[in-house]
């Protein structure tokens, strides 16, 4: 094996070794943490002060029988 082969194969062990020490948590958590941090934060983009206007709204109107 080549000198250069070898130092690739080193640094690529020494990049899975760092990302095998970063502290992990599980989806479900990530997913409500996320969650909560939408509906706390109001989003400047959407227009009307952070309401949904993709919600869907009660309809008030005519009604079909």
């Amino acid at each position: 094996m080549s000198e250069l082969k070898l130092q690739k194969l080193i640094q690529l062990n020494q990049r899975l070794k760092e990302e095998l020490d970063m502290p992990r948590i599980p989806v479900s958590e990530a997913a409500l943490a996320l969650r909560k941090y939408t509906e706390s934060t109001t989003d400047p983009l959407v227009k009307g002060g952070g309401d949904n206007p993709f919600l869907k709204k009660p309809s008030v109107g005519c009604s079909l029988i």
